[in-house]
């Protein structure tokens, strides 16, 4: 248990361990004894310190890469570090900034409000960031709306799983706008939260009937929801900064490289992790190394938060990195954009509202 794990490390361990850890994510290199004593907080002798090392080690917190090397943390280290020692970082102001300004655009759709959030995720973290649109098990569209276009043409626009979806519609026969209008809410009456299997040939003439001289209009619209549902796939993922993990060692390893860059192309490992339901969404999900169920990410750490919009979780933003990470930063930053994301969804909401 982690609980009684952090009750077995005696305050000094904990200094000792959080201040490696720091130390290495700061510079890759093993810490050793000597560096530690220059820490104010650790009040203690060298020989002190090797002996503390030595336990954390026998523990499973840190590991020794070569026998007269300092010592790196383990992920059980990271671990520790991220559940119980961890420091709130505060975002700078610049960074609320810069995160406030790609977020406050007049945006309507998911997909626009997540790719301006992943870019200023990566910017501002330095790692490969991620989106997803989690796969949905029932696709179905909660908001029809017609915009008329001009006399035999308009638009169909459909909320998707968060996701605005459109289709163009053509007619011989010229349409006023009244029948748009009507047509609209027909479609919200009988047609939202229904799968392309629940288009019924009775529920079609039902609509008819209320269509009145327009029950032309019906069929055809019909036939474009269920052509919409069925192309959506109610899964998406995309990925900025891939160049990212250029700029750390531990992706040195052109094998391992290219994996990561497989597991990014194939798309569907990462959507499976993603689509499951987090235990808790409200808070930043930290997965370290082995803890990652996809092997190519066993030397890695994915650090994700969803996103909510009216209650629900619609997707999730996050980034990959080595365990060697920033986490304090990283998390309170991939906390940030989240929210940001939730806050900008929920205002689109609002302004839609009619």
């Amino acid at each position: 248990m982690i609980s009684d794990n952090k009750n077995k490390l005696s305050d000094r361990k904990k200094l000792i361990l959080k201040a490696i850890v720091d130390a290495h994510i700061a510079n890759g290199d093993p810490v050793g004894s000597k560096l530690l004593t220059r820490n104010e907080l650790i009040s203690c002798s060298s020989a002190t310190i090797r002996n503390e090392m030595a336990e954390l080690e026998s523990m499973g917190y840190l590991e020794q890469p070569h026998t007269s090397a300092g010592r790196i943390p383990s992920e059980a280290g990271y671990r520790f570090y991220v559940d119980w020692l961890l420091d709130r970082y505060n975002l700078t102001r610049a960074e609320i900034d810069e995160l406030k300004n790609s977020l406050q655009k007049k945006q309507s759709e998911l997909d626009s409000i997540l790719q301006s959030a992943l870019a200023v995720a990566a910017k501002l973290t330095n790692y490969t960031a991620i989106s997803v649109r989690p796969k949905i098990e029932k696709i179905t569209v909660s908001r029809y709306e017609l915009m008329r276009l001009d006399d035999y043409s308009s638009m169909l626009i459909m909320l998707v799983g968060g996701v605005v979806k459109t289709k163009y519609l053509r007619s011989n026969t010229v349409i006023s706008s009244e029948a748009t209008h009507a047509l609209a809410m027909i479609l919200n009456m009988y047609a939202v939260g229904l799968t392309a299997s629940d288009f019924t040939m009775p529920l079609i003439m039902e609509m008819e009937q209320h269509m009145g001289n327009y029950d032309f209009l019906v069929s055809p619209v019909v036939k474009a929801i269920c052509m919409t549902l069925s192309e959506f796939d109610g899964g998406d993922l995309k990925i900025e900064g891939v160049n990212k993990l250029l700029s750390y060692p531990e992706f040195y390893n052109l094998e391992r490289l290219r994996e990561m860059l497989m597991l990014f192309e194939k798309k569907d490992d990462l959507l499976e992790i993603f689509s499951g339901k987090p235990t808790e969404p409200e808070k930043v999900q930290v997965y370290i190394g082995k803890e990652n169920l996809v092997k190519v990410m066993d030397n890695s750490t994915l650090i994700f938060k969803a996103i909510t919009n009216d209650g629900k979780t619609v997707g999730a933003i996050g980034v990959i990195g080595p365990t060697r990470m920033d986490y304090k930063r990283v998390i309170a930053t991939i906390d940030n954009v989240a929210n940001g994301v939730s806050a900008a969804l929920e205002s689109n909401n609002s302004k839609k509202d009619i």
